[in-house]
């Protein structure tokens, strides 16, 4: 069964890049631009892993990661953060909010991909 995944970047280059290397490693891919529209999209497709930018326009992904693991719905879905935020104690941060993996942007494809398949189990 082919294995869906909500990529939630504002920048259009950084969301098509993430979409189509997911789409090449045989993915299915959710996009959204707009983080106000992230938590109901996820309830709406279910997607086995969400890809989370931290710096939203008008909304924090740190605060959309925390409110995805209150939501019953959508508590058990995997969060990768991928971030330019990368200064000290930022991991640490968004991993407490509840984030299962981390990646500070530029993003390599490689490791990218190896964080994403760590976070999906084939």
């Amino acid at each position: 069964m082919t294995k869906r995944v909500m990529v939630v970047e504002d920048n259009d280059l950084n969301r098509k890049l993430f979409c189509d290397v997911l789409k090449a490693n045989g993915f299915e891919v959710e996009p959204v631009a707009d983080g106000d529209s992230v938590l109901e999209t996820a309830r709406a497709c279910s997607p086995d892993l969400i890809i989370m930018d931290i710096q939203l326009p008008g909304v924090s992904g740190v605060d959309l990661i925390e409110a995805a693991k209150q939501d019953m719905l959508l508590a058990q879905i995997p969060v990768l953060a991928v971030t330019a935020f990368a200064a000290k104690g930022d991991e640490e941060r968004i991993r407490a909010a509840g984030a299962s993996g981390y990646l500070s942007k530029p993003v390599s494809i490689m490791p990218f991909m190896n964080a994403v398949k760590e976070l999906i189990p084939e």
